[in-house]
Order: C-alpha cells, then structure tokens, then sequence
C-alpha cells in the first residue's frame, strides 16, 4: 500500500477568480510569455486584440496583471462560430479540446438557463473577444504546464449585485452558478462579484479535484493580481508541485495494515457533547479521536473531529459519529500508515512498576516514555506531585535501560 506523487496545479480562488486573473497568475507561475503570444496570433481575430501584461500589486501582494484590450464590440456571437474560430486556428488536439470543452460547458449551462437547445445559444459576455482570448489562453497554459492532476480550494463567489447581458441579478450571475453544480463554493466574502462565468467554465473543464484534503508540496507559486479592489486582496494564487493522491489498498491486503481518517466540521455542538462522544468512537473501535480548532465561512468557529480506524472499523466508527453527534456529513479517508517496531515492558522503580514504551528507531537507537496513567497512579498512592514523581521514574527508568543501574 502506498501513495503516489502527481505533478499538480493547486487553485487558491479565495478571491474568486476571472478570465484575466487566470492568464495572469499561470504567466506569473511561469507560461513564457511570447510563447503564449505567438500561440494566440493563430486565432482568426487575432488583428483584433492586444494582451498587455505588467507587474502588479494588490494590497501588498506582488504579482502579474494581464489585460486584453480590443475595439471589437461583437459580443454576441453563436457558439458554432466560436467554435470554427478554434478549430481555424490549427491548434495541437490538446489545446483545442480544452478550449472546446470549456466553451461546450458554457453554451450547455446558457442553454438551461434559457430553456433552449444548446445550438440555439448566443454567446454575450463570453462571446467578446477578450473573453474567447482569455479561454484559448487557458487551455494554452493548461497544455504548456501539463499538470497530471489540476485540485482546487473551494471558490469564493461574492455578494451583492451584477449587471449582465440579461439584467441586472445577484451574484452569482447564472451562468457562473449552474457552472459550479456540484463545485464547494463560498458566498460573501467579498462585496462584488468575485468569480466570473468565464472564470467559472475554466474551473468547471480543468480542475479534477476539489477541496483536496490530502498533502501538497508547492514547487512554484504564482499570483494574478485582479482588476476590482475588494476588502481583500483580490489575487489568485497558484502552485505547482507534488500532490500525494489516495494510497493504493490491494484488495487482497490484511485488514489491519489498512487505515482510516474520518473527519467531519462541526459548528452547532454542545462543548459538553464531545467528551461522550468520543468516548462512543472508541467503543466502536477508534484508535484516536481529535478535535482541531478551524474557521468556517462567515468565520464561525468550529471543531473538524478526526477518528482514525482500521479499515474493519471505519463502517461502525462513521455510523457512530453521524448517530451521536449534530453532524449531517463526513469524510472518509484511506491512508498509509508507516510505525516504529516498539515493546512494552514493566520497569521496576523504587517508587513502583511502571509500564514503559521503547521504541526502535530506523538508524537502530532506541527512545522510550514511561506510560501516564502508571505515572499518575504512583504519584496518587504516594501523595506527590505528578512532575516530581514523572522525573524521578524517568531518571531510574534512563539508568535502567542503560545498564547502569548498580543490582
């Protein structure tokens, strides 16, 4: 049983994130810019724009800012033309695909919004030319950083109002919202609207994971910096590097090599609860059970509850958290697991037996503690302090297992 590691993309869309701010922060993560430029002068329209990028900062964040002027005011063009627009520009199949497939999901969500067919829709806002600009450079850098797999922190989508081709809506606008069916989004946390359709479409066809709860490790970092002033910056940041994936569990692996983290965010529980409830977890075969202080949206404090089982156990452990807590949802997560060869002995002190655990070390040296409760019950029958009583057992336990100790 192991994990592999896969080169990622990590999205950080805490600020949401448009079209421009996308192009922007996969050139900061370090697309060549004339690379992406000689790219983009394929497309048919390409007399009819200008992508100006330059260095930016957004409240004390440093990055790259991009920008597709144009004159053009055609914004309303068919889908089919986009369409024979990409396909004109001879584009390598992985390019063209993408580019593709994120306008396909754009023309499926207007369709059901409009409750018409999919080759009736007339593309507004996207159907601009920056908008197809921004799109094709997508799948450009996309195809250039050839990440094998693209994860993503839950998007911020805003609040308040947006003026659109259809009216005037709350934010989200439609479209970005029926692109972000089944997507983990957050409301509110900035004043405007924080995630655009096109920002959206490009999520939707590109990331394969999100609110990844596994590890990363960032090997480059880039920041595209937005156009709006928000209370926060508004900045997209993006990482390249390692992301560990699910371990492997061959079916034929003994249960007791196979393990579990079930987690679930809890916001609505009795302080008092907690201590019976996990109490109940390790009746229904826990090994470990911790609370982890975190912040949720509209920054509500709460408690992410972790139970780590056997894989034998973990049906019994989630039933018993959904049975015996206020949670309605949880996590299930298979993990390796890698431990130190140890014994347990009893040690002779002059204050009383003791358990004590050693530990063997992958360089061969050996670490030891002496257990808790039997330090606990020594000092209790003896009428002495816990860490007077725990200093004196260690220090006989040290000369002990050293050798030292005179017989």
């Amino acid at each position: 049983m192991h994990s592999a590691l896969q080169r990622a993309l990590y999205y950080q869309p805490d600020c949401g994130l448009s079209g421009d701010m996308h192009l922007a922060a996969l050139i900061d993560l370090g697309v060549p810019q004339d690379w992406l430029r000689r790219e983009l002068a394929r497309l048919p329209i390409a007399a009819e724009f200008t992508l100006t990028v330059n260095p930016a900062h957004k409240m004390g964040i440093h990055g790259t800012r991009a920008q597709v002027s144009t004159t053009d005011q055609h914004d309303h063009r068919h889908h089919a033309s986009i369409v024979k627009m990409i396909e004109q520009a001879g584009y390598a199949a992985g390019v063209q695909r993408r580019a593709l497939d994120i306008f396909q999901r754009i023309a499926v969500a207007e369709a059901k919004i409009h409750d018409i067919p999919v080759e009736r829709v007339h593309f507004h806002e996207v159907g601009a030319v920056d908008s197809i600009v921004d799109i094709v450079a997508a799948a450009l850098c996309l195809e250039h950083l050839q990440p094998e797999i693209v994860i993503c922190n839950p998007v911020e989508l805003g609040a308040g109002f947006v003026d659109c081709a259809h009216g005037r809506f709350p934010v989200p606008a439609p479209a970005t919202q029926e692109l972000l069916v089944n997507v983990p989004c957050t409301y509110g946390g900035v004043q405007g609207e924080a995630t655009t359709p096109t920002g959206a479409a490009i999520l939707a066809a590109s990331v394969d994971e999100f609110a990844p709860t596994r590890v990363f490790r960032p090997e480059r970092i880039g920041y595209g910096i937005g156009h709006k002033d928000f209370e926060k910056p508004n900045v997209l940041r993006v990482a390249i590097g390692q992301y560990a994936t699910a371990p492997d569990i061959p079916d034929h692996a003994d249960n007791a090599f196979q393990h579990y983290k079930i987690e679930a965010n809890i916001d609505d529980m009795s302080p008092e609860a907690y201590e019976p409830l996990m109490q109940t977890l390790f009746e229904h075969g826990a090994v470990d059970v911790y609370t982890i202080p975190i912040t949720m949206k509209k920054s509500r404090p709460a408690q992410c509850l972790v139970a780590i089982c056997g894989a034998g156990d973990k049906d019994r452990v989630a039933d018993a958290l959904l049975n015996h807590s206020s949670t309605i949802g949880l996590r299930m997560l298979p993990f390796a697991k890698r431990v130190l060869p140890r014994e347990q002995r009893i040690i002779a002190t002059t204050m009383g037996d003791v358990g004590v655990k050693v530990v063997i070390q992958p360089d061969g040296r050996t670490r030891w503690k002496p257990e808790h409760e039997g330090v606990m019950a020594i000092a209790r029958a003896q009428g002495l302090d816990y860490p007077t009583t725990r200093r004196q057992i260690e220090h006989e336990i040290a000369l002990e297992l050293s050798g030292e100790r005179s017989t």
